[in-house]
């Protein structure tokens, strides 16, 4: 199988990049950036004049520095420079064990020199324990960074080469049994954004663990891994439990589960695990029950608090699931140790012919001139990651169910609302936040960050109506037009008042009244609680959601009707699909994401009609829309996608290799494009999936 394109990223100054890395060093987390590969290239004709070049690339056996080693010199002869020659490559790879930079230096011709560097820069010896460290660290950031299909982690760093880091059982065999002797190490390496302390169960370690086995489908490797650690840390038993239920041994979990449980009452992610399995069995008595468990034994986790929120939208408590979701800890959200390099002198993309398609092709002049209107700019939930994210989908999701104005008057019930709060504080009774209501915990802004008094990524009051006058189908209408589409909408759909937040009401200075009867001058407050701000915030960004939203749809209704042309670029479609994603839309999504890909190619939206084959289970699309994501996949360096490699191996459980291979085979693309796909099913094979027998 031939190797992606190599991209080059040259430097102002020889190994500036280097040096960047190394001041990185000491403000680095968690599992590390991806690992950079430097170059440094010699002119033939003019042998003093050196330049320096670099990429990044994950995947790579790193296990030794031979292997390293052996990556750099694959290097040496690019076909596309034939003016100069590599004289030396330096290979870095991050090990988030023991916080040390591993460097395989290679000097061509001559020696190989390994060693690694410390935070303060440091020169150390490179041990055998540090590289089975190193090594896994490599695997699980190759999952971690890897692109789930849509391109979004392709485009957030420029020149990424990504490679598959299991390709075998016997690589798997060395996988795990790393895995096995540093577990315990796991919490070091940090967690996902939404858990707060790392533990056992819940770490970057696991996480990567149980990407790999879902992707995979070695289910029964992860139970014997998680089986031994299980004797010796019986917190593990809800890892046991998760692969177990992936595996169709639903019994056999459910029975861990009790075990576990006696010994270990209060294990939230046990808790968690039990919650979730009765959710997916439609008894939400059950799961209410675990999930009310769970916060009681992590109050400080956002994941019990959402839970148990999830719950509740499913029982149909909605105010309950309001409240609920008012009383989740919000964390700030840490990106990932993304690489900070200098400033570059140009940047070199080439293209392999083997990938090259026409119908995948993003003409970069149709990408960078494309017109968008400010309106779908600015959709600040676009934005949303982490907790934020998580408690966005829970609020679409209820207002998906029971509508905007339903919505609206159960917050007005649970929370005590601005009108309220000033007229009391008119009639000169101020009530006092810790007798009148829960006493809520600064909170912080969008993704949790605030400037200048207000809310980062929220809506200004004036915000919501800037698009008054010009319309997301940019009509204008005269004083006897029918109103326009954005009148509509705000007359439709109605803007949210602030609630009273925790921060607004303090106790007063000079509140003399007797606290005995608080209660009964403010009765109107008594089962009433202050909405955190960030909440707040959400259900302003919700409207400003579902006023874009119903422009659309309304210009679309009224263009359908008078048999005319709705135009929008091929972006301005993508954002809407994403944003009829986000409000759980999905028919109205794919509708986007197809007019869309009539005007060019788009991963993202590629990969929204995908998700709709899916759910249709119509085979044959699938794998259309799959060869192509693969495709562009490959022609920005990527040939490993776990979430793409998951739908594959699924669609093979169910339709069997042979089929996949002749409905691949069948298609009517270049033999080189096809053969990319093939690679996905034959990795299905190597790891004996269930359908890949004959």
């Amino acid at each position: 199988m031939v190797a992606p394109a190599v991209p080059e990223i040259v430097e102002e100054e020889v190994e500036s990049a280097i040096e960047s890395r190394n001041e990185a060093l000491p403000t680095l987390r968690e599992l590390g950036p991806p690992d950079l590969v430097h170059l440094v290239k010699q002119s033939i004709k003019s042998g003093n004049k050196q330049s320096g070049v670099y990429h990044h690339v994950t995947g790579i056996d790193a296990s030794s520095s031979a292997s390293l080693a052996a990556y750099v010199n694959t290097l040496t002869y690019n076909p596309n420079d034939k003016s100069s020659k590599v004289i030396s490559g330096l290979y870095c790879c991050y090990n988030a064990f023991s916080r040390l930079d591993m460097r395989v230096d290679v000097k061509i011709p001559g020696g190989v020199e390994s060693y690694c560097i410390d935070e303060r820069g440091d020169k150390r010896v490179a041990s055998d324990t540090l590289w089975m460290e190193t090594f896994l660290c490599g695997v699980l950031r190759a999952y971690a960074y890897a692109d789930d299909g849509s391109g979004d982690s392709i485009k957030k760093i420029i020149g990424v080469r990504r490679f598959d880091p299991v390709t075998s059982t016997e690589m798997e065999h060395r996988f795990l049994d790393a895995a096995e002797r540093l577990f315990f190490q796991g919490p070091q390496l940090g967690s996902e954004p939404e858990v707060q302390v790392p533990n056992n169960a819940s770490n970057h370690l696991t996480t990567g663990l149980i990407n790999y086995i879902n992707t995979t489908g070695r289910y029964t490797s992860g139970i014997n891994l998680f089986e031994k650690l299980r004797s010796r840390d019986p917190e593990v038993s809800s890892l046991l439990a998760r692969v177990m239920i992936s595996s169709d041994e639903e019994v056999q979990a459910v029975k861990l589960l009790h075990e576990a449980v006696v010994k270990l009452p209060m294990d939230y992610s046990l808790l968690d695990c039990q919650a979730t399995f009765c959710q997916s069995k439609g008894r939400l008595d059950w799961a209410l029950e675990c999930a009310k468990r769970g916060v009681t034994a992590a109050p400080s986790e956002f994941s019990t608090w959402a839970k148990l929120a999830e719950v509740y939208v499913g029982l149909e408590d909605w105010d309950l699931a309001l409240l609920t979701l008012n009383s989740c800890p919000m964390f700030t959200y840490q990106e990932k140790d993304l690489p900070r390099m200098p400033e570059p002198a140009r940047i070199l993309l080439p293209v392999l012919p083997e990938s090259m398609l026409d119908e995948i092709d993003e003409p970069t002049q149709a990408q960078y001139g494309e017109q968008v209107h400010a309106s779908l700019r600015k959709l600040h939930a676009a934005g949303y990651k982490g907790t934020f994210l998580k408690a966005y989908s829970i609020l679409t999701e209820i207002t998906a169910k029971i509508g905007w104005d339903q919505l609206l008057r159960i917050r007005s019930q649970v929370f005590v609302m601005e009108e309220e709060y000033r007229s009391e504080k008119q009639t000169g009774r101020n009530p006092n936040a810790s007798t009148t209501a829960l006493r809520g915990t600064p909170s912080p802004g969008v993704n949790g960050t605030e400037k200048d008094g207000h809310v980062n990524g929220g809506l200004d009051e004036t915000d919501s109506q800037a698009d008054d006058e010009e319309t997301l189908g940019d009509k204008r209408h005269s004083p006897t037009s029918p109103p326009d589409s954005a009148t509509l909408a705000d007359s439709s759909i109605e803007k949210p008042v602030h609630t009273v937040t925790s921060e607004a009401v303090k106790p007063s200075t000079d509140d003399t009244t007797d606290p005995s009867n608080t209660d009964e001058r403010y009765t109107q407050f008594h089962n009433k609680r202050l909405c955190e701000r960030w909440l707040d915030n959400l259900f302003m960004v919700l409207y400003e959601d579902l006023r874009i939203y119903t422009i659309w749809r309304t210009d679309m209704a009224r263009a359908q009707s008078e048999s005319s042309d709705y135009r929008k670029s091929a972006e301005e479609w993508e954002i809407l699909g994403e944003l009829a994603e986000r409000l759980h839309h999905f028919p109205e999504a794919v509708e986007a994401y197809q007019a869309c890909l009539r005007i060019r190619f788009s991963p993202k939206a590629m990969k929204g009609v995908l998700k709709n084959y899916e759910i249709q289970r119509r085979s044959g699309e699938m794998l259309q829309a799959m060869i192509r994501l693969i495709a562009w996949q490959y022609r920005w360096y990527s040939e490993f996608s776990p979430a793409l490699l998951r739908t594959i191996r699924v669609l093979i459980e169910s339709e069997g290799a042979v089929k996949v291979r002749s409905i691949v085979q069948a298609t009517s693309l270049p033999q080189p494009v096809l053969d990319f796909t093939h690679r996905y099913v034959e990795l299905c094979v190597a790891f004996r999936s269930s359908g890949s027998e004959a």
